[in-house]
């Protein structure tokens, strides 16, 4: 589906992440072709309701100079934000610049987050681009940065903060929208169906947005969400979660939420043999959920082209450094990949190659 071309101390985590992983080494980093991608561009920036236009993206060739770009992400958890990785250390090494990641350890960690991207600004970063575990939390230490001189780029997840100097990520309430709106068309009216809700973490942004979103999309059909359960989007937390729920209400039709839940849900549903009776659908996409689909084990997933979020965040950071026009607020145009569709998806827009590490420093 190429109609897409044309999220003991911080530190010294991170700098021994780095050293077990090593340097990035560029591996499919240098890729040219990624490039024009179509996104949309909403102005006024910072406002999901706002017009949006149509553009195609075409980042810097190379940067004037290796300025040194921090990313803090929630956690390195799951193979989503693995995809971000990919994004933000390919981009890095494509321009030419260095970058250091720092991971939070789970949506819980705010403090973390925080200590963790200080510490990084007192380090000497030039710009910093967060994936945010709260959508308020981070508002204070963004004036803190922006105060400083220091661009900020908000990606995947985002922040109400108005003092952001960009962002690169897309309406996650429509991502759950598009789920919804998947499951209100296979069931638009008669017995109702029963689904159970996983929107993920309670108090982050995408999860609140997600879940506006979702709901809104299946009003009006015979989809009744009988549960929502918040948790954090391990894999442990979110099986406990499913499994509650398959207890609680045994006569569900579908699991519907994260990739993680989705993920999850497989091998619960094939040990208490329900698979084919409780259906599942993700409302983000990962390399299981692509597995998933591509096994008819999961029945559909919107993607939000994660790997390209995190280049466009590097390439909007660049361009502000160095005083080049830019795009202030863009986002992937988003589509829903299913088993019928999946042939025709291209993942290099969404996922990390095959054997891709994580990656906490680019030189």
């Amino acid at each position: 589906m190429r109609q897409n071309k044309t999220r003991t101390g911080p530190v010294a985590l991170a700098v021994s992440a780095f050293v077990a992983m090593g340097v990035f080494g560029g591996t499919n980093a240098n890729a040219q072709d990624w490039f024009p991608y179509s996104v949309e561009s909403w102005n006024p920036p910072f406002n999901m309701e706002s017009p949006r236009k149509s553009i195609d993206y075409t980042p810097l060739e190379r940067a004037s100079k290796p300025w040194e770009i921090c990313v803090s992400f929630p956690h390195m958890k799951d193979a989503y934000w693995l995809g971000v990785n990919y994004g933000v250390a390919s981009e890095a090494e494509r321009l030419g610049v260095k970058m250091q990641l720092v991971e939070a350890g789970g949506y819980t960690e705010l403090n973390t987050q925080i200590s963790q991207i200080e510490d990084c600004v007192a380090a000497g970063a030039d710009a910093v681009v967060i994936g945010a575990i709260s959508f308020d939390g981070l508002n204070n230490l963004v004036s803190e940065i922006r105060g400083k001189g220091i661009p900020v780029i908000d990606v995947i997840n985002g922040m109400s903060s108005s003092e952001l100097s960009a962002k690169s990520l897309v309406s996650f309430g429509e991502m759950g929208g598009k789920a919804g709106e998947f499951l209100a068309q296979k069931h638009p009216g008669g017995e109702k169906v029963k689904v159970a809700w996983f929107p993920g973490p309670a108090g982050a942004g995408w999860v609140e947005a997600g879940n506006t979103g979702f709901i809104e999309g299946v009003q009006g059909s015979a989809i009744e969400v009988v549960d929502t359960k918040y948790g954090d989007t391990g894999k442990e937390a979110q099986s406990a979660l499913v499994e509650d729920a398959l207890e609680t209400y045994p006569d569900l039709d579908y699991i519907a939420g994260t990739a993680v839940t989705a993920e999850a849900a497989i091998p619960i549903l094939r040990s208490r043999g329900l698979e084919g009776d409780v259906k599942v659908v993700s409302y983000y996409f990962t390399p299981g959920v692509d597995r998933g689909i591509q096994r008819g084990q999961i029945l559909a997933a919107p993607t939000d082209s994660t790997v390209i979020q995190g280049r466009i965040a590097i390439d909007q950071a660049v361009r502000i450094l160095e005083n080049k026009d830019y795009h202030k607020h863009v986002g992937p145009a988003l589509y829903v990949v299913t088993t019928d569709n999946h042939g025709d998806f291209d993942k290099t827009s969404t996922l990390a190659p095959d054997g891709f590490k994580p990656v906490f420093r680019v030189e």
